[in-house]
Order: structure tokens, then C-alpha cells, then sequence
């Protein structure tokens, strides 16, 4: 045979074998073929139970199509959370939303995004499907921040539909991309629509509120990112909206998202949503009615470790649903797996060929801390020695500062929660560290809602298993520290952090499973012997058998009044459900000083700066903490602790001026902070970076210009009742009041004067054009945000008082003037009348601009201007 014939024959094997490879088996498989044409080939395939199992977050494969299993459930509220690699942690949403800067927020999520491709791009190439490695992600929050109290707002972008709808567009357009074809990622509007606490009663609250109130506040930010972004997920929420749970809500799910909006994305419930139907709304009688009936209002998707869906196969047999309806939630599914590439080749999706290489790349990290510079709100600033001068910035006279207050020191405390773990966090001592030429003296002073201060001291050497230094650790495949350990090795301290689904052991992934510490403790002393435990979802210390603690990551103390050369037995259970897995064990004594004593260890300095406010740890998602102030997740006073305040007032004795930097999810109500000292900071949960933004505001490295997203009141007597779903008396848009700091409020380092403000009808009829001439009459660059406000007047319905209609982040040089333009259109000029219905503004209107809202005392100083104009 010759070489020619052989070549020949080669190369039609090759051909033919190249063909039968890579020829689709079937039309879904094709991807030529249009997304709907091959969402309807697939599906079309399926059997009936097939269907209904693709309907869980944890949707396993179909082997004989070879579609492979997928978890819909991932989160990446302020950077990608839960995962087990190292990824870039930017500031909280509410810190996010005090940058006003869509632009900002848009880069964020465009990188979260590309970490999340990164990671769902090597957890396929390693054949992974778990939860938490996926492309749809469960955000953006854009729930209305209606009352402080709530634990959860802190996800949000505050109490402004227009600000919220702005912000959350951005963040849509930044994590789903702009390819023609494919999403970069895919995000989730949640959670529709009529929900904001309290948490303690989600599963069996039932919200009441006016159809103005409707769609004057709970909607519009749904129909921006719905209607105009285009977002490709919804997620309903736990509570019931005029009695119905919201997943199951003729109103909102059928003709106000499917037959008014149009929408044809896919809906998921929020996690164990459904079950709260007939577990705890007891408004459908079985299983199989609550599954039916979600699913008929188009909910697409449940999230549950124990799905009610699973009755939706009796529930067809039963006549309560067919077929037909459920194909219809499958098929949308289904599409947006296809938009996300996931059954394309890799070299056609163009989001395949992103690495690992890019998380937490100097990008990344760079933008995370512009964002926590960004989203500082230096909410006071005032002379304090010479009255010539704010106390800040920290000019060169100031060469030693004190350090005080709980969270001076906490790293944690800047990931707030639904976080990923970076590989660095900056504390707020580690920035002040930063600043060459400048002794910081540290002193934490007090908890942050009591003045038992832990003080570290690890004697490692007294901990032994079997004569061996050390615990012995045994790890097991259950919540239940059942039968035999999967596995057992030996630690010589227990401080781990482990993302949702890294592997822990041999064996061992941090998803549902125990760990049990065993060691023997020697006393080397007489003495008492503290130990503090922390952990999370649970974790407790037994000492010779007892149990001593039992506790969540709040963390939790024993005191052992150890007796010398004596062996107790220490065991240490620790449980992961899911989410993060995290726990420590750290041993030394407790200090209740008091706040006289600690303020006389710091008074030789030229400054104080304390910085306290609360933490995730306190505030949150449904969370088991039993403190004064805070039920459920949820605050049930919004004023800071009294330990807190009782060192201020000791600090302040000092004579030395005293910084206030307060850290918070929502709003705080520091009635005597505000009234006696000189400078307060607002710097929310900032990140991997939020150490370092806050020393950098405060030494002036940059110059802040963070605005509140939310009003700040005095007390929680100026709220209503907090289960009170009418906006009556709330926000700045209807709160009558005077607020201890209000909406839009923040001071820069410099000052800005506004002027020429006009503004004319364009030759669009329906749009007004607003120009204002902006200048920065100070001495120092900074960033000032531009904030246009409208007031209807003289109308026979309720409006707001005024409104948020345009903004505008912008930088200026120290004497700079730039003219800033602002366009008006038809969703600018509309509002809702005493029915409900949307309408275009007519008659007058006061159009204010400025760096806050409008005040006689700003128009007085120039730094906001108003104007009457007439629309008709």
C-alpha cells in the first residue's frame, strides 16, 4: 500500500471521526440554532420528573442528555461570597450606594463578575457543580431601607427608589456584560417587592400597604432594573403581601412582573420560601397546593435543602397543575443556562477563557479601596483648639493618637455579610500604622455592647492529645457527629476559615459537615483561665463533659477557675450547615475596666479617634442573637450602645479632641456624639480596604465626599411602629421632622459654591433640560456630588415633600467651575396619584440643586440654589 493511499486513508478517518465527535447528537446541542430553539428541543426531552427536578437550586444532571448538574444559588452582594478562594472583598452595599457613583458600581460588579467566571471556569475544568460555584447570582438587594431598624438594609442601596433603581441598574448592566449573546452573569433582583423586616416574623408576616405607597416606593426600583436594565433573575420574598406570600401574589407575580412588565426572565424563591406557604402562612393546606400554586404565579426556581417542589409530581396527578405550566417555568431556566454559554464549546464563549490569575488582581484591589475611600461620609467636622481650623484633617501638630473602641482592631468587621474572604483585610489600626511619623497607642476600651474586654495569652504548650501537643481533630460527613470520623489528624491551634465547599480534610468539604476538638488542658497556675469561642453555624466547649458554651460567631466566653498542674478535658464541637465555615478558640483573662481608667491610659496624646458603632455580628439575616437593643437580626432601638458612649464622655474629659468613627449597616441615632463632638465619620463596613480609606480620610490623603443614602434620625421615638409598612413619617421623602443628619448629607474638605441654575423645556416635549454652574472655592481638590431635587406644589394629592431626580459624582480642582448638565424625561417628571397610577407631573415645580438637600441655611451660603418652573 502506498504512502499516498495510506495518507488518503488517514485522513478520511480522521474527517469522519472529527464529524461523528463533534456533530451535535442533538439540536440543543447546536449552537447555531436560535436559544429558544434549542431551550424548546431540550426541554421537549424531558420527562415529566426530569422537569420537576431541574426546578431546585440543586438541579442534579440528566445523564442520558448529558446535561450536567447545576446550582443556582451564589451571591456576590459586594464581591463574590461563600467560596473557597481567595477573592476581593469591596465595601458593603450601603457603603457602595454613600459613593453615588453608578459608574463605581458598575466597574464593581463588572469585576465580580470576572472573578466569578474564574472561579466557575475552574470548577468545571476540576468537574465541579457545587453550591456557590455557579453563574447565577442572587443580587442585587433593592429593597427599600424604609426603617433603620432593620438588619438587613445594610445589603441595600438605602431608602431612595430613585437612588436605589440608578444604583442597582448599574450593578445589573456591570455583572450581566454587553455581549450580543452571552451573559457575563446573571443577576437577581430581590426581593420582589414588598419587603424590608423585621426579620424575627418573615415567614409569617403579612405586609399592608397603599397603592400609592406602592408604587411611589416599593416598585419603582423593580421596574428600572426589570423593565430598563433587563435583568435575567427576580427572587420573590419570605413575607405575604395582602395575604398571599409574596411567591404566590396575583398581584405583584402575575399582573404586575409577567402581564405588565413583561417579563420573561426566571423567578427563585427566596431559600425554604414555599415551605413557609403551608408551614407557616397556613395559607395553602398541603405540599402538593403550595408547589402548584407557586409555581402557577411563575415562580421558577425553589430554593430549599427540602424542596416543596418535590410534590409537584401528586400535584399533576392531582389536577392542581399541568404539565404545560410546568414546562413553561423549565424552559426559562433553561434559557438563561444557554445565555450563560453553559452548554456551548468553550472556545465560542468568550467569558470561557478567563483564569484564576485575575482574583484579587491589583485592579480589583485598587477599585476596592476607591470605592471604601469613596463611601466615607464625614458627617461633622469642626474646630475644636483654634477655631481657625477643623479637627480635620490631622494636620502635622498631630504626632501621637490614642486608638480606642471595639472595632478599631476588627478585621471581620469590614466584610459585613454575604462575603468572601480576601487575602489581606485592613483594620482600622493597620491604617492609622500606615501613616509615616505618627505613635498610635491602641486601647480597645470596650465590646461593642460591653466593657468585658478579651485579652489574649495562648499557651499552646498546654493543650496535649495522646502526649502530643495539640488537639486531635475528627472530622465528619453529617451535622451530627454520627458514626465513624471520615477522617482524623491533629492541630496545634484551632483558627480556621474555610469558604462553602473548600476542602477541609481528606475527604471533608466545608458543606454540612462537624468537627470535634479533643485535648487535655494542664494549668500551669492557680489562676483564671478565660477561654473565648467563636464560631459559625454553631460551635461549644464541654470541660470535663460539661457544656460551657454554646454559641454562634458573636462569640462566647468561659471563665476556668483552673488549680495548678490539674488535667481537665476539653472537647470542642463545631457544626457548618453552610455558608462560611469559621471557628477559633483563643485563651487569656477578661479586663471590665472602666471608662475612666482607660481614658486616663490614653490621655497623653494629641488626638483621640474611637471607633465603634455595631457589626454583622449584631445585625443581619435572621440571626439568633438575644442582646439588649437587637432582636432577630434586627435593632429594636437604634441609639449606640451605652458602653460605647459612657467612653466617649470619658475620652472627651480628656480635653484631647476625640474623632468619632462610627461603623454601621443602617443608621444610628448618637444624639450626644452629634452634639459634643468635633468630627464624626460614617464608615459603614468597608471592605478588604476599609482600614486604609478611613486612615486616609482622616490624615487627608483624600478628601471625603460620601453622601447618606439613608436619613439619620435622633431617636427611635421619631419612627413609627417598625412592622408599619406606610411611608408615612419615613425617609426624607415624607419624614416631617428634623433628623439628627439627613438624606444626601456629607462635608468634604473643601467648599462649593453653586449658581446660574436653569433650566428650559427641550425640544422633546416631555424632557426639561437643568444646568448649574458648580465651583470649588477652597483650597483642595475633592470630589463633590451634585444632587437635583423636585418638589410638585399646590397639587389636590399627596406627593412627596421632595424628591431625588438626577445626580451627579464629579471632580473638581481647588477653584475649578465646571457647568453640570441634567436631563429630565418621562420618568423624572412622573409620580403617583391618590390611586396609584402613574402620571407626568403639570404645574409647579421648586427644582433644587446642591451638594445636600435644600435648606435655608445652604441657599443661604450658595451651596444649593433653587428655582420655580412651571410644567405643563
Amino acid at each position: 500500500m502506498s504512502l499516498k493511499y495510506i495518507f488518503l486513508l488517514v485522513t478520511v478517518f480522521s474527517l469522519f471521526a472529527f464529524n461523528a465527535i463533534d456533530k451535535p447528537k442533538y439540536p440543543f446541542q447546536d449552537s447555531t440554532l436560535t436559544v429558544e430553539e434549542r431551550v424548546d428541543n431540550l426541554v421537549g426531552m424531558l420527562t415529566l420528573e426530569e422537569k420537576i427536578s431541574q426546578m431546585v437550586n440543586n438541579s442534579p444532571s440528566i445523564s442520558r442528555l448529558h446535561i450536567p448538574a447545576y446550582n443556582w444559588w451564589n451571591e456576590t452582594l459586594h464581591g463574590v461570597a461563600r467560596t473557597s478562594y481567595k477573592v476581593t472583598s469591596y465595601p458593603q452595599a450601603i457603603a457602595m450606594a454613600a459613593t453615588w457613583d453608578t459608574t463605581s458600581l458598575k466597574t464593581m460588579a463588572d469585576y465580580s463578575a470576572t472573578e466569578g467566571r474564574a472561579i466557575y471556569n475552574d470548577s468545571q475544568r476540576q468537574g465541579k457543580t457545587g453550591i456557590y460555584l455557579g453563574l447565577t447570582y442572587w443580587t442585587p438587594n433593592i429593597n427599600i431601607f424604609r426603617d433603620p431598624r432593620w438588619g438587613r438594609g445594610q445589603e441595600t442601596y438605602g431608602e431612595d427608589p430613585y437612588l436605589t433603581g440608578s444604583l442597582g441598574k448599574a450593578f445589573v448592566r456591570g455583572l450581566e456584560g454587553d455581549n450580543p449573546k452571552y451573559l457575563k452573569a446573571s443577576a437577581c433582583a430581590k426581593h420582589f417587592a414588598v419587603h424590608s423586616g423585621p426579620e424575627w416574623n418573615r415567614s409569617t408576616f403579612n405586609a399592608k400597604v397603599s397603592d400609592f405607597d406602592l408604587w411611589d416606593t416599593y416598585l419603582p426600583a423593580f421596574r428600572d432594573l426589570i423593565v430598563d436594565a433587563k435583568v435575567s433573575g427576580v427572587m420573590c420574598a419570605y413575607n405575604a403581601f395582602d395575604g398571599q406570600p409574596c411567591c404566590g401574589s396575583d398581584k405583584l407575580m402575575q399582573k404586575i412582573l409577567r402581564d405588565d412588565w413583561k417579563f420573561t426572565g426566571y423567578v427563585t424563591s427566596d431559600c425554604g420560601g414555599i415551605s413557609h406557604f403551608w408551614r407557616t402562612h397556613k395559607t395553602h393546606p398541603t405540599k402538593e397546593s403550595a408547589a402548584a400554586d407557586a409555581v402557577l404565579h411563575g415562580t421558577d426556581c425553589e430554593c430549599s435543602g427540602d424542596p416543596t417542589y418535590r410534590a409537584l409530581l401528586k400535584a399533576v396527578k392531582d389536577g392542581l397543575i399541568s404539565e404545560k405550566e410546568i414546562t413553561t417555568s423549565v424552559k426559562r431556566l433553561f434559557t438563561i443556562r444557554f445565555r450563560l454559554g453553559m452548554f456551548d464549546q468553550a472556545e465560542e464563549v468568550p467569558f470561557s477563557k478567563i483564569d484564576i490569575a485575575v482574583l484579587e488582581s491589583d485592579a480589583h484591589k485598587a477599585h476596592a479601596l476607591k470605592m471604601a475611600r469613596q463611601s466615607m461620609v464625614l458627617l461633622k467636622n469642626e474646630p475644636f483648639a483654634n477655631p481657625k481650623s477643623n479637627v480635620l484633617p490631622f494636620g502635622k501638630d498631630i504626632k501621637k493618637i490614642a486608638l480606642v473602641g471595639p472595632n478599631a482592631d476588627d478585621k471581620a468587621v469590614m466584610l459585613a455579610n454575604y462575603y468572601g474572604f480576601p487575602s489581606r483585610i485592613s483594620s482600622v489600626l493597620d491604617g492609622l500604622r500606615s501613616k509615616p511619623g505618627v505613635e498610635i497607642i491602641y486601647e480597645k476600651g470596650c465590646n461593642l455592647v460591653d466593657n468585658k474586654v478579651f485579652k489574649p495569652n495562648w499557651k499552646g504548650n498546654n493543650f496535649s492529645f495522646g502526649g502530643k501537643k495539640g488537639f486531635q481533630v475528627a472530622y465528619f460527613k453529617n451535622t451530627k457527629w454520627e458514626g465513624q470520623p471520615a477522617s482524623i489528624s491533629r492541630v496545634e491551634k484551632i483558627d480556621f476559615q474555610w469558604g462553602d465547599g473548600e476542602q477541609v480534610a481528606d475527604g471533608i468539604i466545608a458543606n454540612q459537615f462537624t468537627m470535634r476538638f479533643t485535648a487535655d488542658y494542664k494549668a500551669d497556675e492557680t489562676s483564671d483561665v478565660v477561654f473565648e469561642l467563636k464560631g459559625d453555624d454553631n460551635v461549644k466547649l464541654f470541660i470535663d463533659g460539661e457544656k460551657q458554651i454554646e454559641t454562634d460567631l458573636k462569640g462566647g466566653y468561659y471563665t476556668l477557675k483552673a488549680q495548678k498542674a490539674k488535667v481537665y478535658q476539653i472537647v470542642i464541637d463545631y457544626l457548618q450547615y453552610t455558608d462560611n465555615a469559621e471557628i477559633e478558640l483563643n485563651m487569656g483573662t477578661v479586663e471590665s475596666a472602666s471608662a475612666e481608667t482607660i481614658a486616663q491610659r490614653v490621655k497623653n496624646v494629641d488626638a483621640i479617634v474611637f471607633v465603634g458603632g455595631i457589626a454583622a455580628s449584631l445585625e443581619g439575616e435572621s440571626m439568633p442573637v438575644s442582646v439588649e437593643g437587637f432582636k432577630g437580626g434586627d435593632r429594636t432601638n437604634i441609639e449606640l450602645p451605652k458602653v460605647q458612649t459612657a467612653l466617649m464622655k470619658a475620652l472627651k474629659a480628656t480635653g484631647k479632641p476625640v474623632v468619632f468613627v462610627n461603623m454601621s449597616g443602617g443608621a444610628m441615632g448618637f444624639e450626644w456624639e452629634a452634639e459634643n463632638l468635633p468630627a464624626i465619620v460614617q464608615a459603614w463596613y468597608g471592605g478588604q480596604a476599609g482600614g486604609q480609606a478611613i486612615a486616609d480620610v482622616l490624615f487627608g490623603d483624600y478628601n471625603p465626599a460620601g453622601r447618606l443614602p439613608i436619613t439619620f434620625y435622633k431617636n427611635v421615638n421619631d419612627l413609627p411602629d417598625f412592622e408599619d409598612y406606610s411611608m408615612s413619617n419615613r425617609t426624607y421623602r415624607y419624614y416631617k421632622g428634623q433628623p439628627l443628619y439627613a438624606f444626601g448629607h456629607g462635608l468634604s474638605y473643601t467648599n462649593f459654591k453653586y449658581s446660574n441654575l436653569k433650566a428650559a423645556r427641550s425640544e422633546k416635549a416631555n424632557e426639561v433640560l437643568v444646568t448649574v454652574d458648580v465651583t470649588n472655592i477652597g483650597k483642595l481638590a475633592g470630589d463633590e456630588v451634585i444632587q437635583l431635587y423636585l418638589s410638585h406644589q399646590n397639587v389636590g394629592y399627596q406627593t412627596p415633600i421632595r424628591a431625588l431626580k438626577a445626580y451627579q459624582r464629579s471632580y473638581f480642582k481647588a477653584g475649578a467651575t465646571k457647568t453640570i448638565s441634567f436631563k429630565l424625561g418621562a420618568n423624572e417628571l412622573s409620580e403617583v396619584n391618590g390611586i396609584g397610577k402613574v402620571i407626568r407631573m403639570s404645574g409647579n415645580l421648586a427644582i433644587s440643586v446642591g451638594g445636600a438637600q435644600p435648606s435655608p441655611t445652604l441657599l443661604a451660603q450658595g451651596k444649593s440654589i433653587q428655582e420655580q418652573f412651571t410644567l405643563n
